[in-house]
C-alpha cells in the first residue's frame, strides 16, 4: 500500500524511503536481545478488567503502542472522530510487546484496522533496525492469520531531543518498514516524523513535555492532521452505521 509523505517533506523522506541512510555499523548489530514481555502483564490484565466491564466494540479501530500512544489516550477518540477506535498504548512497550500481547489486546477485539506506535523503546533498548523491522513483520503475521483482510497503519518513529543520537537507527528501522508497507496493500507507513522537524532537519521543541521525549498536545496535533486524513478516506467506508432509537429522529 502507498506511504503517506507529506509534499513539504519529500526531500527528508527520501533519505530514508530510497537508499538506506544507516547500515549494519550503527553499533547496534543484533547483539541486544527483547526483554521479557512478562513485565507488562499486569498493564494488559487492567485493560481486559476494563474490557469485561464494557466490551470495546467489533470491527473498531485499535490503536496500539507505547507511551506515545498511551499519552493520546485523552483526546484520541476526539482527534480520529467519527471513527471508532480502541487505545490500546502501554508505556515502555516495543515492537515485540506488542507482537507479544496481539492475541489479547488486539486480535479479541476482531478490528478491522490497527494503528501501531512501536519502535521508539527498540532503538533505546539497543535492538537493531532490521530485527525491529523482522518483529513487525511477526507482528502482520500474527494478525493477517487470525484476520486475513486486517489493515495495519504503521506510524514511523519519531524524532525528539532526548533520543536525537539515536535517529539514525530510527531512520533505518523507519526505512526498512516503509518498504515492507511497500509491498503489501493491507499496509500503510503513515509518516509522522517529517512534520515533527524544523526547517534545518532538527525536533520542534515546542512539542516535547520537559523531559524532551513525550509529546505535548501540539505534537498530537501533528500527529492527528498527518493521521486522521488518511484513515478517514480508507476506512469511513467501513464504519459501522449508527442506529437510532424509535422515538428519536
Amino acid at each position: 500500500m502507498k506511504t503517506t509523505i507529506p509534499m513539504a517533506c519529500m526531500l527528508f523522506v527520501g533519505s530514508f524511503t530510497h537508499t538506506p541512510c544507516f547500515g549494519q555499523d550503527s553499533g547496534l548489530e543484533g547483539a541486544v536481545e527483547y526483554e521479557s514481555p512478562l513485565r507488562f502483564e499486569k498493564a494488559i490484565e487492567r485493560f481486559e478488567a476494563g474490557d469485561n466491564k464494557q466490551p470495546p466494540p467489533q470491527g473498531a479501530i485499535v490503536c496500539i503502542g507505547s507511551s506515545s500512544m498511551g499519552g493520546w489516550h485523552g483526546s484520541i477518540k476526539n482527534d480520529l472522530a467519527p471513527l471508532t477506535v480502541i487505545p490500546r498504548g502501554f508505556g515502555g512497550s516495543n515492537m515485540n510487546d506488542a507482537l507479544h500481547y496481539a492475541e489479547r489486546i488486539v486480535l479479541s477485539y476482531k478490528p478491522r484496522a490497527i494503528v501501531l506506535y512501536e519502535g521508539d523503546n527498540d532503538v533505546a533498548q539497543g535492538i537493531a533496525p532490521e530485527k525491529i523491522a523482522d518483529t513487525f513483520r511477526a507482528f502482520v503475521k500474527k494478525v493477517h492469520a487470525e484476520l486475513p483482510a486486517a489493515r495495519i497503519y504503521f506510524l514511523s518513529i519519531k524524532p525528539s531531543i532526548s533520543r536525537w543520537h539515536l535517529w539514525p537507527q530510527m531512520q533505518e528501522s523507519n526505512r526498512l518498514i516503509a518498504a515492507e508497507c511497500a509491498e503489501d496493500k493491507h499496509l500503510t507507513y503513515v509518516d509522522v516524523a517529517s512534520a515533527m522537524l524544523d526547517g534545518q532537519g532538527n525536533p520542534h521543541k515546542g512539542i516535547f513535555q520537559e523531559d524532551n521525549l513525550h509529546m505535548t498536545r501540539s505534537g498530537y496535533v501533528i500527529w492527528r492532521d498527518t493521521l486522521r486524513p488518511v484513515l478517514v478516506e480508507a476506512e469511513l467506508r467501513f464504519e459501522p452505521q449508527k442506529t437510532t432509537g424509535p422515538n428519536q429522529p
